[in-house]
């Protein structure tokens, strides 16, 4: 486990930083590819839930029942589970509606805001809000590499993908109140290093506990956020982004192409 550790951490400091390039699509682009993005969202939640009830809770199970009994461990498993989705709600719930990185616009939509000081305040808000929704993403992203590198990099993929259009929700408004790219890519790129400031945090906790108990507990967990997210953020963003038929494709084929590398 410890020759995981330098790639758990590189694959979640990519996975946060593609907040970055969320940002530099958004300046560099005059009109928000709609199409691409909603595909992307789709494929990306394909991925997340495929992966988290084919590969991860299985696994948990599997964990939990060799250190407890089949009763006992398939219990802490589901607990676990939904104890996830249970975080990643509440987290949700205490980020103010109007700074919600669910709620992303395209490029040209920026256009359309009142004042500079609201688009100043609106980018200043999204990008902590990202940076709060990163912080677990980012723990779930270096528990999976940690114990299976390719299922991290299959994570750490998906997970970048859905922040790119969260660096767009964050260095729009603000280069549209200051007229600074520079600045607006900098608070995009910074909402991106909460994951790896997760994955450090998880790191310092978890690790003197580590056990394959506490491995289960995690994966379990892990699968309740990715599954969260993909319900509740991805797949309504990629609504948005585009038209539905699209989205759903993407799920689809995230779903085949993770199914097509777990039996490879």
């Amino acid at each position: 486990m410890n020759d995981n550790l330098l790639i758990a951490f590189l694959l979640t400091l990519f996975a946060g930083l593609a907040t970055g390039i969320g940002s530099a699509i958004a300046l560099l682009a005059k009109k928000t590819n709609k199409t691409f993005l909603s595909f992307s969202l789709g494929l990306s939640a394909g991925v997340m839930i495929y992966v988290s009830f084919m590969e991860m809770l299985p696994l948990s199970k599997e964990m939990l029942i060799s250190g407890y009994s089949v009763a006992k461990g398939e219990f802490i498993s589901v607990c676990a589970f939904f104890g996830g989705i249970a975080m990643s709600a509440l987290i949700d719930r205490l980020v103010p509606s109007k700074a919600n990185p669910h709620e992303i616009k395209g490029v040209e939509d920026a256009q359309k805001q009142p004042s500079k000081s609201q688009l100043m305040r609106m980018g200043m808000f999204t990008a902590v809000a990202i940076a709060i929704h990163n912080f677990p993403e980012g723990i779930a992203t270096f528990m999976a590499a940690l114990e299976d590198p390719e299922l991290g990099v299959a994570i750490a993929i998906a997970i970048a993908i859905h922040n790119i259009p969260e660096g767009i929700a964050v260095s729009v408004p603000i280069y549209q109140a200051t007229g600074d790219k520079l600045k607006a890519f900098k608070w995009s790129f910074l909402s991106g290093l909460a994951e790896p400031i997760g994955a450090i945090v998880a790191y310092l906790v978890l690790m003197p506990f580590i056990s394959q108990e506490l491995m289960g507990i995690m994966f379990a967990i892990v699968s309740g956020i990715m599954v969260y997210i993909s319900l509740d953020e991805l797949l309504p963003a990629a609504r948005e982004w585009g038209k539905h038929h699209i989205s759903i494709l993407g799920v689809i084929i995230g779903m085949a192409i993770m199914a097509a590398s777990l039996l490879i």
